[in-house]
């Protein structure tokens, strides 16, 4: 970049000097004395003031130009319409002061010849200057590039992204080995009549590593790498997109062997006739042109398409489809082994202290993604330096781990002891209830601190093992821990808070996909009474004016939702009141002490 304005900086001065010379010389050769006239002359002719002439005849016959030469040294020009008047006058006036005649002037041949063509070639280099900014990414390069596709193009340098740097995939890393393989021997493949697959598509909850295994194929592979993203497709103008496509798969083809990577395909890829705007909106004209690239009439040798996507339900058929998107790799949430391989490689470069232990922290991290755990380690590892340490200790970790589930705690905040010992009761009864049943707990700490999310306080749980299925038991009891903060401030005050609005939000949630989603109700049977709030088209949503079911089966899921809550609330409630001397010590400690741990609040129930 510096020597592109250094580039820059030196024609524009070159362009100003040769400016400079011109004007120089066009005004020395139009430089006259403009009060000077004839008569004047005459006059001085006459008092004898002038000591030499010299007449210096132009082209134009009988024109030129008078050089007078006075006594005191000065020189005066003047120029003359008819030089053969001017010699009778002198004459006139004074023999002896016969003018010297200077031949014809054949012209400046600076001026005349190079003059011209140094403006030319001045001009040219302007111009070519001004295509080569454009072309090369300057000012003009959106209007003159506007078609071209826009992804970045990664050779590999020896410092690529491996297969071991990605922790916590092995079945997904198995599944593109032979990817790998094919791009280093196709051969092998192609002699016994095996077609690998055109295209993968990585499918998976954000921040899983999708992105991160694109990269660590093409490391392993030793071949080009071209990323997209699906947004850099879209234009509002039509025709750019399917434009931008041609040209990523014409580079792609200059390149192959190579990968090319589509990040959030779903940006461009949408199933077809859902817009607003009918079948010929510029998305659809961009997924039309892919489609024909990926699997059409032209042939894509050695051209490997992968793409990621967090929303596989919304992508169009045809893209899908075997010979185009063959196979799809489902790269889920980590298990505990994984969240242990992936803390090592976060914890790799970090200095941790002897306490920390990475197989506890991965146990309690369940739900977590590899972003997530890369953000658990980088937030201790702030709160570490921020504390003055050269090493991370698990106060540091258990402190990231409210920082980023919850919000960070803000102690400075003012409350009153009012509202200190309503939250303390609030959150003592959501944490008796983790404690008490089987499938939620147990409790890792209980806080009445206010937090960067707006709660006043906070309950935070410890999930002790993954699992991949919630059970109807589970999501009832997950009810009565979200019911217990309100019931605990029935008990104790006999009046309700707005404090736990969120808590009745998210049991009514549950309730009700238990009853429309998961066929969890007695009385409405095995069946899925889905609606279209999760509905993403606009177009679609827009044709469905009805819902899939009655108003007396409305009216069925409405009394049994409030059913289940209610049965959920008798319950939490007679379990609380059984616990009463808990919650009354449990809310002083916290009134006390503001925040508890595990060891702390179990503590209570043995007394």
């Amino acid at each position: 970049m510096k020597q592109k304005t250094r580039g820059g900086l030196g024609f524009y001065l070159m362009a100003a000097v040769a400016i400079i010379v011109i004007v120089y010389f066009i005004g020395s050769s139009l430089s006259t004395n403009r009060n000077f006239t004839y008569q004047d002359f005459l006059k001085d002719l006459e008092k004898g003031e002038i000591t030499f002439i010299q007449i210096n005849q132009n082209q134009e016959v009988p024109t030129g130009v008078l050089e007078l030469t006075y006594e005191n040294g000065t020189k005066k020009t003047l120029y003359v319409p008819d030089v053969n008047d001017v010699i009778d006058d002198i004459v006139d006036y004074d023999e002896s002061l016969y003018p010297y005649i200077r031949d014809v002037d054949n012209g400046n041949l600076f001026l005349e010849t190079f003059l011209p063509l140094i403006l030319v070639a001045v001009m040219l280099l302007f111009i070519f200057s001004m295509i080569n900014n454009s072309a090369g990414g300057g000012g003009n390069s959106k209007m003159m590039n506007f078609g071209r596709s826009r992804a970045k193009l990664f050779i590999d340098t020896g410092k690529s992204i491996k297969f071991e740097n990605v922790a916590g995939l092995k079945e997904e890393k198995e599944d593109l080995e032979e990817i790998v393989d094919f791009l280093k021997s196709p051969k092998k493949y192609t002699s016994v009549g095996a077609r690998i697959p055109k295209g993968v598509i990585l499918v998976g909850p954000p921040g899983t590593g999708k992105t991160l295994l694109a990269k660590a194929v093409a490391g392993e592979a030793g071949v080009p790498f071209l990323s997209i993203s699906g947004s850099d497709f879209v234009e509002m103008f039509v025709g750019v997109g399917a434009s931008r496509v041609r040209d990523l798969f014409s580079e792609a083809k200059k390149n192959a062997p190579c990968i090319v990577f589509i990040d959030e395909i779903d940006a461009v890829a949408r199933r077809r006739g859902t817009g607003m705007g009918g079948g010929h909106d510029e998305r659809e004209q961009t997924l039309n042109q892919m489609l024909v690239e990926m699997d059409g009439f032209g042939v894509n040798e050695g051209i490997i398409v992968m793409a990621a996507t967090n929303r596989v339900d919304i992508l169009d058929p045809a893209i899908l489809r075997p010979g185009r998107f063959d196979r799809k790799v489902m790269v889920g949430r980590p298990d505990v082994r994984g969240r242990e391989e992936i803390l090592q490689v976060h914890a790799k470069n970090k200095p941790l202290g002897e306490d920390v232990n990475l197989e506890e922290v991965a146990r309690t991290s369940s739900g977590f993604t590899g972003a997530d755990l890369e953000n658990l380690m980088n937030e201790a590892a702030i709160g570490a330096a921020k504390a003055g340490r050269k090493y991370i200790l698990q106060a540091d970790i258990n402190n990231a781990f409210i920082k980023v589930g919850i919000g960070a705690e803000k102690k400075s905040k003012i409350i009153s002891e009012k509202e200190k010992k309503i939250t303390a009761y609030h959150e003592t009864g959501h944490a008796i209830l983790f404690h008490l049943l089987p499938d939620v707990g147990p409790v890792h700490t209980v806080s009445v601190i206010p937090t960067g999310a707006g709660a006043a306080g906070y309950t935070m749980p410890l999930p002790g093992k993954d699992e991949m299925f919630n059970t109807k038991g589970k999501m009832l009891q997950e009810i009565m821990v979200d019911l217990g903060g309100r019931i605990a401030e029935e008990i104790i005050f006999d009046d309700i808070t707005t404090g736990a609005s969120q808590d009745i939000k998210q049991a009514t949630q549950t309730a009700k996909a238990m009853v429309v989603k998961y066929g969890m109700s007695e009385n409405l049977g095995l069946i899925a009474y889905g609606d279209d709030s999760d509905e993403v088209f606009i177009g679609r949503e827009l044709g469905h004016a009805n819902r899939g079911y009655s108003e007396e089966a409305a009216a069925a899921i409405d009394r049994e939702v409030k059913t289940i809550v209610d049965d959920c609330y008798k319950k939490a409630k007679a379990m609380i009141l059984e616990n009463r001397d808990v919650l009354e010590s449990c809310a002083q400690l916290l009134i006390e002490k503001e925040k508890i741990n595990q060891k702390e609040f179990e503590a209570l129930f043995d007394r």
